[in-house]
């Protein structure tokens, strides 16, 4: 049986917390943007993807140590049991097609930034422990 909601947030101390909930906030108001400004979307769309992605690093702890813990699975094959990382993993790889694609789909960058959002406000939700507001 993992840890409680409750441990993990005690875990994370104010510095992570707040990062995390501004990464979050930050991600919702770059994708919301992107939907308003649409020959700014695909930048928009990257940076949205790009904050999630920092909220749940924040979220977890030390950034630099997350990113340093999925090069080494990525490098050691290690992630297939332990769906958190593999979940990690997918968002990272997803973030770096994405940046070396050359024209974005729009349309599908932006409801996959959506649902990045969604899973990281609900990763986040679970270690802090509290539920993040919604726009």
């Amino acid at each position: 049986m993992g840890p409680s909601a409750w441990v993990l947030s005690a875990m994370i101390d104010d510095y992570h917390r707040s990062w995390a909930l501004r990464y979050l906030r930050e991600a919702k108001a770059e994708l919301k943007a992107a939907k308003k400004i649409p020959y700014m979307a695909s930048s928009l769309v990257i940076e949205a993807i790009k904050k999630a992605r920092n909220a749940i690093y924040y979220s977890l702890g030390e950034p630099a140590f997350i990113e340093m813990a999925i090069r080494e699975a990525v490098a050691n094959n290690q992630f297939e049991n332990d769906p958190i990382l593999k979940c990690l993993i997918e968002i990272e790889t997803f973030y770096a097609q994405i940046l070396e694609t050359d024209e974005i789909d729009e349309e599908k960058a932006m409801k996959d930034a959506e649902n990045i959002i969604k899973l990281a406000s609900n990763i986040v939700e679970v270690i802090l422990g509290e539920k993040v507001e919604e726009d």
